[in-house]
């Protein structure tokens, strides 16, 4: 979903990526469908700069009257993806930006045209960088690989890139300990992590953020005695722009390092971490489908049995896709499943022809369900009753992936997404592991309750998770007792269509969705996810807005930080101010 880099909605306006070809946009569905890790860096069109040209600064140009021009060159950077490439090679990670004018997130939902792009090579560059900015007063928001649902990170003042600073600068063995430039990505992370038989504690469903923005948005994976991501950071260095270079840590300034573990980017641009490795690992994933009576019955028992637990709740069904990950036992696990790839899409690919008989078998079958799921909401994504029955077949689909898989880890915990989407997320209290309160599963009851009640045409799934309580301020999961955990719960919308009306409708209906489960975020005491939180588009829903994070966050504390480390404010945009609008 995360996911999962930088992202929120700030001064990124809301887009619709409706003129690309249908051509370039099936191979855009296929890269979404078909990674296990997201979508990759969709950010720009390179034009290689020499080395001699540090910290280039890169200015946005008009954009051409072309159609579907800034669209058709985010595609091309997914397309890349699907080969198996990577937009920012080694060889061509120096871009100039002269020839690029839009910035897209992955789902092409936001989308800024920015003054400035930069991308430093080292410390001394980003240094020089901020102090230009701080003194001149201008805006300069430090931004990842654009996989957020939405534009935490855009401005249309200054935007900075840590592609270039992408190193691996120290692994200890003895302490399991990793010191990364911010820049890198967890995937190129893994990767070296794996040579020294390590890997990380947990995994939010996609690899390829950067790990800057991975820590700074709140990302998680699932499993209710593991933290959000930021809690495997055991210390990191921020450049400021009052500052300079400071490195926070439990025992450096641990109020500071408490907020900045999650600070949104606006205490500071990471440029270091160090995170705390675990051994490398099997484990176990089991899928299996049950009722949602069943899945009330036996939550707390799963809850506590199982290592890692993710729910995936298919509306106007009776089931409910439950997937646990355990490490092997002593004992070998045989894998197993039931049905072949064929008899799995068998419904989901019959569904697709009776609605659109000119469709060939041939033209149906090379498609994943993914894919297929896309096709048949394409057809008629905001008809309650049409969305019922691709719902029905993704029921049958994962009745018939029930199954037992074993890998490692990092080749298990991550997950397909889905395609371009809205999608909203939020995280819960649910009690303590010793005895949870069962709000995790009465909230999606809920939640259901409101889709029925008002024939909403939700589409699968509401997708739910676990972690334990974060220690960073900031996290939608913190708690100051240690025993606490928080249920993730996010509902969605797909946009699998170019056609411009359709898309604007969803997008309209989305936000219908939302505000009608309202009402049970604020009953759960729910917070957004700060990568999947949206601006507020009324003076009545800003004043909300600011209410709810006064209430559940430190934000005079946060705002004084910010106040002391950037004092213009430069690492801001117009959402950041928005939402933490000091008092008057």
């Amino acid at each position: 979903l995360g996911s999962f880099a930088f992202g929120c909605s700030g001064i990124g306006r809301r887009i619709d990526t409706s003129n690309t070809n249908m051509a370039l946009r099936a191979a855009i569905a296929s890269a979404a469908a078909k990674r296990s890790h997201g979508v990759i860096r969709r950010f720009l069109s390179a034009k290689t700069k020499t080395k001699n040209q540090p910290h280039a600064e890169k200015t946005a140009t008009e954009a051409p009257k072309g159609k579907g021009t800034a669209n058709a060159m985010v595609a091309g950077g997914l397309l890349a993806s699907c080969l198996g490439l990577y937009y920012y090679s080694k060889e061509a990670v120096h871009v100039e930006q002269e020839d690029m004018q839009l910035l897209s997130n992955w789902s092409g939902t936001h989308q800024v045209k920015t003054d400035r792009m930069f991308e430093p090579e080292n410390q001394d560059e980003l240094l020089k960088i901020l102090q230009e900015a701080h003194e001149r007063g201008r805006k300069l928001r430090p931004a990842g690989n654009g996989l957020s649902p939405n534009a935490l990170s855009f401005c249309t003042d200054g935007m900075v890139r840590m592609t270039m600073m992408d190193k691996v600068l120290h692994v200890d063995k003895k302490k399991k300990q990793v010191t990364v430039q911010a820049g890198i990505t967890v995937q190129a992370l893994l990767d070296e992590l794996n040579k020294y038989g390590l890997t990380l504690e947990n995994l939010a469903s996609i690899r390829e953020q950067q790990v800057g923005g991975w820590i700074q948005a709140g990302c998680h994976g699932t499993g209710a005695t593991f933290p959000p991501v930021e809690d495997q950071i055991v210390s990191m260095k921020l450049a400021t722009p009052a500052k300079g270079v400071i490195e926070v840590s439990a025992s450096k300034d641990p109020e500071l390092f408490s907020l900045a573990k999650c600070g949104l980017g606006s205490l500071g641009i990471v440029t270091e971490a160090t995170i705390q490795a675990v051994p490398a690992h099997k484990l176990v994933e089991k899928t299996i489908t049950a009722t949602p009576s069943e899945v009330e019955e036996n939550h707390t028992m799963w809850l506590k049995e199982n290592k890692h637990l993710r729910y995936m709740w298919i509306p106007y069904t009776d089931t409910v896709v439950v997937v646990t990950c355990n490490p092997v036992g002593w004992f070998r696990t045989k894998e197993y499943q039931k049905f072949d790839e064929d008899e799995k899409l068998a419904p989901a690919r019959q569904l697709l022809i009776e609605c659109k008989p000119e469709l060939t078998q041939a033209e149906v079958e090379p498609l994943s369900f993914t894919e297929l799921r896309d096709h048949l909401l394409a057809i008629d994504p905001l008809n309650t009753e049409h969305v019922m029955k691709v719902n029905q077949v993704e029921a049958e689909y994962w009745k018939k992936s029930e199954g037992v898989r074993v890998d490692w880890s990092d080749k298990i915990l991550g997950f397909d997404c889905g395609g371009a989407q809205w999608v909203s997320e939020v995280a819960l209290p649910t009690g303590q592991l010793a005895s949870p309160d069962m709000s995790d599963v009465q909230y999606v009851k809920e939640v259901y309750n409101i889709i029925e009640a008002n024939h909403i045409p939700a589409p699968a799934p509401i997708e739910q998770r676990w972690t334990a309580r974060s220690t960073a301020q900031m996290s939608p999961a913190y708690s100051s007792n240690s025993e606490d955990i928080f249920s993730w719960v996010g509902i969605i919308m797909y946009l699998p269509s170019e056609d411009p009306a359709q898309r604007e409708a969803i997008t309209k209906r989305f936000f219908q969705y939302f505000r009608m489960t309202d009402v049970v975020r604020k009953k759960f005491n729910a917070q957004e996810h700060w990568a999947k939180i949206e601006m507020p588009t009324t003076i009545g829903e800003t004043v909300q807005a600011q209410e709810q994070l006064r209430a559940r966050y430190p934000v005079e504390l946060f705002n004084a930080k910010r106040n002391e480390l950037d004092p213009g404010h430069i690492l801001s945009n117009h959402l950041i101010e928005t939402l933490f609008k000091p008092t008057a």
